[in-house]
């Protein structure tokens, strides 16, 4: 990563500090008001010392420094522990914040782009790398104010008192900030690759564990098993640079503040001696001075020795923001299928069936690769279409940029609107999705079938519950309607989860249904359930079935084949089963491969 994509980073990482830039800014109050107080409890300690040894004053004259050395200690430990609580509700208030745009963003590009990485990736961008910016606005940026005041007040304070060795601490200082630069220039590239590492290794783990059963059938279980090894052991290198890195950073700073306070002690030695005679402006180097000086030098390193333990923070900060600029984008605003905001667009005007109309229309993938088209046709209101065709002809890519979740180039209006055009958050509210895999993110049966109409009464629950057949196993299950469903619907078989989310699109009136393979993986019951609730449903609005059951498309107005991502017979059942083509070869053998 080079040093310009750095500082890009950077800066992006503290812009995103606003919402918590109240918090960040006690944070450094607090750092400070430590500072002063470190600042008063030596100059109390010196006090103290020299009055009892140097001067022989009796014990009892000292209770006044006494308690307030006593109290500067217990003040400065509860600062502290303030401070700690302060810096991680910053890190907290900036961790959401991302994770919010992150998820948002998520929403917006859809799941065709999202589909890209394998789950486990996501998993680890979402929650690891996020979680590892903690450090970064909670200790870091704090400490980069810090590393700057706390030495200069105690500067102040020590060159009044002998100004030798305010000379030494402030010629020595500027050697631990450069060599932690120096050690700290490839850390960031350590995490980054230690990232890469990660996201790779959950997603290949997560995709391994989904498909077990199939490894375990074709016998792939030890050559699975010797690959995850090899991307283990891969990333405990990666981890373990990181590591190399951070205690050569952390032994580097220790040496050179070692030494600088050496220097320190070695000069107040020889002054005591009488082999020096300079830097007390020629009144003589005391006890106080000393003790002052010696007690000041190590906290006087500490803060540049602190942001330079930090510094490995900020590393593994920028290491992690790499991916989630790159996802965000420069705004991380909504965008729309072609590039533009699509919260401001056009809405439809009635709540009517659509007619869709498209011209020229060429599907493009989210990296400008054509996916289908040029495709030219006409879907009236009410009309039923069903689309056929084998694996990849380009029937699951029309469903997306219907969805709103693919790019296109060309023509595609909605009730004479380009989709382009339209506010894609109303749009999508006037479409029903039944896919051939159901997903019930709710807990409970009610919840996942009144999604997205927590308004509807329980007779509109009891009707689409009807419709779908949902009621011939609702009594079966412990609690009925009220049951837990559990993680992906574990307590429910795939047919009644899909007659759930039938009931679900029933619930919700919409302009336009669309329909991708529902039946694809239920038993023939469940399946001649479904079909017939969405045959049913059909009726009411206009209808885009995707499908490889051809018999379900015998009572549809007309049928779409597809191949090769365009449109190469259309017609009614009855006219393209007794013609010659592609889809009386397909009825022929009763299937199509998917």
């Amino acid at each position: 990563m080079d040093k310009a994509r750095q500082s890009e980073l950077v800066r992006w990482l503290k812009q995103q500090t606003a919402p918590a830039r109240r918090w960040l800014r006690l944070s450094m109050l607090l750092g400070l008001i430590s500072g002063l107080l470190i600042i008063s409890q030596a100059w109390l300690l010196a006090t103290i010392l020299q009055a009892l040894i140097m001067d022989n004053v009796p014990r009892e004259n000292l209770i006044t420094p006494f308690l307030m050395l006593a109290a500067t200690f217990a003040l400065r430990a509860i600062v502290n522990a303030v401070r700690e609580r302060i810096g991680f509700i910053c890190g907290k208030v900036v961790r959401q914040q991302i994770r919010k745009m992150v998820l948002d963003k998520l929403e917006q590009l859809g799941p065709v782009w999202v589909k890209g990485k394998p789950a486990g990736s996501w998993a680890t961008i979402i929650l690891e790398q996020i979680e590892d910016m903690q450090d970064f606005y909670s200790r870091y940026l704090p400490q980069m104010a810090l590393a700057a005041m706390i030495p200069l007040l105690i500067l102040v304070t020590v060159f009044p008192v002998n100004w030798a060795a305010g000379l030494i601490l402030f010629v020595t200082a500027p050697l631990i900030p450069l060599f932690m630069a120096l050690v700290g220039l490839g850390a960031a590239d350590a995490n980054r690759r230690n990232f890469v590492a990660l996201s790779r290794l959950s997603g290949n783990f997560l995709d391994r564990l989904r498909g077990l059963e199939t490894l375990r059938l074709f016998h792939r279980g030890e050559a699975e098993v010797a690959q995850i090894t090899q991307s283990t052991e891969h990333f405990r290198r990666r981890t373990m640079e990181v590591l190399r890195m951070a205690f050569l950073s952390s032994a580097v700073l220790e040496f050179f503040a070692a030494i600088s306070i050496a220097v320190v002690a070695v000069y107040f030695g020889f002054s005591y001696l009488g082999e020096l005679h300079f830097g007390s402006y020629g009144m003589g180097v005391t006890l106080f001075a000393g003790f002052l000086a010696l007690i000041l030098a190590p906290e006087f390193f500490q803060p540049l020795r602190d942001l330079g333990t930090f510094y490995h923070a900020k590393a593994q900060a920028v290491g992690a923001a790499e991916s989630l600029f790159t996802l965000l984008g420069s705004d991380g605003e909504p965008v729309a299928n072609n590039g533009e905001k699509s919260l401001s667009g056009k809405i439809l005007s009635d709540k009517e069936p659509v007619t869709i109309e498209a011209h020229e229309l060429e599907i493009m993938s989210q990296d400008g690769h054509r996916l289908a088209g040029p495709l030219n046709f006409t879907l009236d209101k009410r009309q039923r279409i069903a689309l056929v065709g084998k694996s990849g002809a380009g029937k699951s890519s029309l469903i997306n940029v219907l969805l709103g979740f693919l790019p296109y180039q060309g023509s595609l209006k909605i009730d004479g609107i380009e989709l382009r055009e339209l506010n894609l958050t109303q749009w999508r509210e006037q479409l029903s999705w039944v896919g051939q895999n159901p997903h019930l993110p709710e807990q409970t049966l009610l919840d996942n079938i009144r999604l997205g109409r927590y308004d509807a009464t329980q007779e509109q629950i009891n009707d689409v519950m009807e419709r779908a057949y949902v009621s011939e196993f609702i009594h079966d299950l412990p609690d009925g309607i009220n049951t837990v469903i559990g993680d992906n619907a574990a307590r429910l078989s795939v047919g009644q989860a899909q007659r759930i989310a039938v009931a679900r699109a029933l619930l919700n009136p919409c302009q336009l249904l669309l329909l991708d393979e529902p039946a694809a993986s239920l038993d023939a019951h469940s399946e001649q359930r479904v079909m017939m609730a969405l045959n049913q449903a059909s009726h009411q609005q206009t209808t885009l079935l995707v499908t490889h059951l051809l018999e379900e498309t015998l009572s549809y107005d007309q049928i779409w084949v597809m191949e090769n991502g365009v449109f190469i017979e259309q017609g009614d059942y009855q006219t393209l089963s007794q013609s010659q083509g592609v889809f009386s070869r397909l009825l022929s053998h009763r299937s199509v491969e998917l």
